[in-house]
């Protein structure tokens, strides 16, 4: 069978650094309350003048240059994404457009935080069956401009960034995406919403002023749904493999929370040196996340041939999803 290798890695954070003392001149809030509950130190802020596709081009343009492949070869276009640059056409077409993939079919995916991963599968999929050769799958969030800057349980959490990767067949079988696994359960849809916008709350000044335009969570609903999807899934994607998880070399995972992070690896007995974090530095960047931690570990060389890589993200919906990489 074709196996999907992850030719390229790349990412892209603005200048702008929002740190948690900035944040205690804007609302009630401490570095002390923010670190000791997130891990999060600071988190980029987009330019007034950038746009998500703007961010998601920079990161698709370095992994593209890592797999030696040019954009009028890419044959998919998947972008991840909560925040698109409008909400017709998608994010990705402006993608494709700024890339010239002329090639390309480009559509986007929302799965929130999961969407890469999400988008990860289904590129899989082309590739897989041959439909596709060359496929892009770009995570990118603007969340700066959908966080209510009034609200401390939120503002605190979420940065600006994008990640991509650049997908095609492996030339050795036996290495690549092995399988991923994906799931969602709408019956937790309320804890985490952007409920304006849409066919229920259309534009109105009534919405503004309730601010359904922001991001509203349930922080521990949250927590607490996370700690027990996310082992679950990671144990199922290795199970599936014959893995378990003495065999993981690296574990990729969504940076949410770094209490969600030392928990889910508590309970998969995985040493927490075996997960690559950054979110003190970027915050949660969403869809974002996943590539940018995975490029991180790349770019540093922790990443070897015949590497086990389990990776995991969960978001929204709720919607999330574990894969297995052998490097």
């Amino acid at each position: 069978m074709i196996r999907t290798a992850i030719l390229g890695t790349g990412a892209y954070a603005p200048e702008k650094v929002l740190t948690n003392a900035d944040l205690e001149r804007m609302v009630s809030t401490s570095d002390a309350w923010i670190t000791e509950r997130t891990g999060i130190k600071e988190r980029r802020i987009a330019a007034p003048s950038e746009v998500t596709s703007d961010m998601a081009v920079k990161a698709s343009i370095r992994a593209l240059e890592m797999a030696r492949t040019r954009a009028e070869d890419l044959d998919l276009i998947i972008v991840g994404t909560i925040s698109p640059d409008m909400p017709m056409p998608s994010c990705a077409v402006m993608v494709q457009a700024k890339l010239g993939a002329k090639k390309a079919f480009a559509f986007d995916l929302s799965a929130a935080c999961a969407g890469s991963i999400y988008a990860m599968s289904i590129a899989d999929q082309y590739i897989q069956t041959g439909k596709a050769k060359r496929a892009l799958v770009v995570g990118a969030e603007l969340l700066s401009r959908v966080v209510d800057w009034t609200d401390r349980n939120t503002c605190v959490l979420f940065g600006d960034a994008s990640g991509a990767m650049v997908l095609g067949p492996s030339e050795d079988p036996q290495r690549g995406i092995l399988g991923t696994y994906l799931h969602s359960d709408g019956d937790a849809a309320g804890i985490l919403t952007i409920k304006g916008g849409g066919s229920q709350y259309p534009p109105s000044p009534e919405m503004l002023e309730k601010k359904l335009d922001k991001v509203q969570m349930s922080g521990r609903e949250i927590y607490k749904y996370a700690v027990r999807a996310l082992p679950e899934a990671v144990l199922e994607a290795l199970g599936k493999h014959g893995f378990t998880t003495d065999q993981v070399t690296h574990l990729i995972a969504h940076q949410a929370n770094m209490r969600i992070i030392e928990s889910v690896c508590e309970r998969l007995k995985l040493p927490l040196e075996k997960c690559w974090t950054n979110i003190q530095r970027y915050g949660n960047t969403s869809s974002a996340s996943l590539p940018i931690t995975l490029d991180e570990a790349n770019r540093a060389g922790r990443l070897r041939p015949g590497d086990i890589i389990a990776m995991m993200a969960i978001g929204a919906g709720m919607a999330w999803g574990s894969a297995v990489v052998r490097w």
